[in-house]
């Protein structure tokens, strides 16, 4: 699945990110980064996400499985500020896991994202309490904007 994608040329290393070099978080100073969890079974999907959003000043977990997805929200399901999740995975091609994780941490707002939405789809995903639907392939930057509204904080 091809997903846009724009990354300035001299990006951070994770490492940089992480340890607050060139672009420290967009937070304040002394609080912790926002935490996202990504949950794709495209590597691709997953790297681009990070990196696009790990510019952006958030820390970003990764899982690719609906199996790897439950036990990362179960670990830190009080300390993720936003979940991506993709619709269909490799042991889940439906709204059971959005719906689990609602359950595990009702406050976490979760974006579905998928390339087989439908309008039922997105009704009942909204029902379940997903913070919103957004079709595959989509742009990095709009992207970052949903997740920047998600979690509570303005574009920069």
């Amino acid at each position: 699945m091809p997903v846009k994608l724009s990354l300035r040329s001299a990006a951070p290393t994770r490492s940089e990110r992480q340890t607050g070099g060139e672009n420290p978080p967009a937070t304040a100073k002394n609080s912790a980064p926002p935490k996202l969890l990504v949950v794709d079974d495209e590597s691709l999907v997953r790297w681009s996400v990070a990196e696009v959003l790990g510019e952006r000043g958030y820390e970003v977990e990764e899982a690719h499985d609906a199996r790897s997805a439950m036990h990362a929200i179960c670990e830190m399901a009080d300390r993720t500020d936003v979940v991506l999740l993709d619709l269909r995975l490799p042991d889940s091609d439906d709204l059971r896991l959005l719906s689990a994780m609602r359950r595990l941490s009702p406050a976490t707002p979760v974006i579905l994202m998928t390339a087989h939405g439908s309008p039922e789809l997105r009704e009942e995903a909204r029902r379940l309490g997903a913070f919103t639907v957004i079709d595959k392939p989509f742009e990095m930057n709009e992207l970052a904007e949903i997740v920047d509204v998600a979690v509570g904080r303005r574009s920069t």
